[in-house]
């Protein structure tokens, strides 16, 4: 006979980690509405909404504007099998996790790949996605991370897309970690193609991740010489469950796009402004604090991510038993490090409804904590005082 388990209760967290962020009541609330069909006239109505909220959040008037159902690395692997076909070559800014799965996906897709690397932490300059499309014959495709969550490094996009249509390709951005935290202009920067997920800035559960076709990238796909390579990503059959014709592809995680339109709908209560100052104003104080504890960034000065810190452990320092403290003792949340920067970074994340003053605040005093039973010398409140002199300047 099977032993029926006890009800789930997950603890209360603070979620300072690359991902997911805190989640807002209203978002919650949304995620409990009555459930009703995918085809239901009433959801068909709010898809529309959740359409045009996103061309707000992405600065753009693309029509095909959508989430996919998955998370952000769905996103990624529609954006690419949409747009590349076998044999195609592509240019892919690898300078992380995220750089190097892009390239992986774009490979898996049939694509000849040209990797331009930059150090981890460092962010790929437009010289070197130049040299690398006069090196080749017929490039479709430019591919970059505009946030590099495994680094916290912030990649600049608008001469990469120039230069790519320069050179008659077209432009992709992973907007993962910065949608919704830090301007993404689609249309002013001429990007063709971008996705994002919903676990970070946008603060809402992961699940879904929007995406964005221009009339370049469309065209494109309408062009195509081959089959989609994946049916479930097919963006030649979702569009048409998206747009007007309404037909049945795939049953819509409903209760996922009630959570995102919730979410939507505080990004523009909040105005994209407000909320880009709000990410920068909290990673600068964050950044004060931790100067004062000794701790330093990991990311290239000058493209320093404001929603996702990369901060460089102290040699001998044991990373993963302090963030064990962190969580065990004070209830918060931060991430590790991936690849080779495991063992040697914290990431610690303000995305969304995380960036808040409070938690700063709180990491930093709770951080001290940490640091000083790992035998790290700090000043006694040293770090809240750096912080709170930020916040006043």
């Amino acid at each position: 006979m099977t032993t029926v388990p006890g009800a789930f209760a997950p603890p209360a967290r603070v979620l300072l980690g690359p991902g997911p962020s805190d989640v807002h009541p209203r978002v919650l609330a949304a995620l409990a509405a009555p459930l009703v069909g995918h085809l239901d006239p009433v959801f068909v109505a709010m898809m529309e909404e959740v359409k045009s909220l996103l061309r707000f959040v992405f600065a753009t008037e693309n029509a095909l504007t959508i989430p996919i159902s998955g998370t952000g690395s769905a996103g990624m692997e529609a954006c690419v099998v949409n747009l590349v076909e076998p044999g195609d070559e592509v240019v892919v800014g690898v300078n992380g996790v995220f750089g190097t799965r892009l390239a992986e996906v774009a490979t898996r897709a049939g694509a000849t790949v040209t990797r331009v690397e930059a150090p981890w932490g460092r962010v790929v300059r437009a010289e070197q996605v130049e040299a690398a499309l006069r090196n080749c014959r017929q490039p479709k495709l430019v591919a970059l991370i505009h946030a590099e969550t495994s680094t916290g490094a912030w990649q600049p996009l608008e001469d990469a897309a120039r230069l790519a249509h320069d050179h008659g390709a077209l432009f992709l951005a992973d907007c993962v970690t910065s949608l919704a935290g830090a301007p993404v202009e689609i249309d002013r920067w001429g990007i063709d193609a971008a996705y994002s997920g919903t676990q970070k800035c946008l603060s809402c559960p992961p699940g879904l991740s929007p995406i964005t076709f221009g009339p370049r990238a469309v065209e494109a796909l309408r062009r195509r010489k081959t089959p989609v390579q994946s049916w479930y990503l097919d963006l030649t059959l979702l569009e048409r469950y998206w747009g007007e014709e309404r037909v049945y592809h795939h049953t819509a995680p409903i209760s996922m796009n009630y959570a995102l339109r919730e979410a939507l709908r505080l990004v523009a209560e909040e105005g994209l402004a407000a909320r880009f100052a709000r990410h920068r104003a909290n990673h600068e104080a964050l950044a004060a604090g931790l100067a004062s504890l000794g701790l330093a960034f990991a990311s290239e000065e000058g493209h320093r991510l404001p929603m996702l810190n990369a901060v460089t452990v102290p040699d001998g320092m044991d990373e993963a038993r302090v963030r064990r403290r962190l969580l065990d003792a004070h209830g918060i949340e931060i991430g590790g490090g991936l690849g080779p920067m495991k063992g040697r970074v914290w990431r610690i994340g303000l995305m969304g409804e995380s960036s808040r003053r409070a938690h700063v605040l709180l990491l930093l005093s709770a951080l001290e904590d940490a640091l000083r039973a790992e035998g790290h010398r700090v000043a006694a409140g040293a770090a809240l005082a750096a912080a709170q002199a930020a916040y006043a300047a």
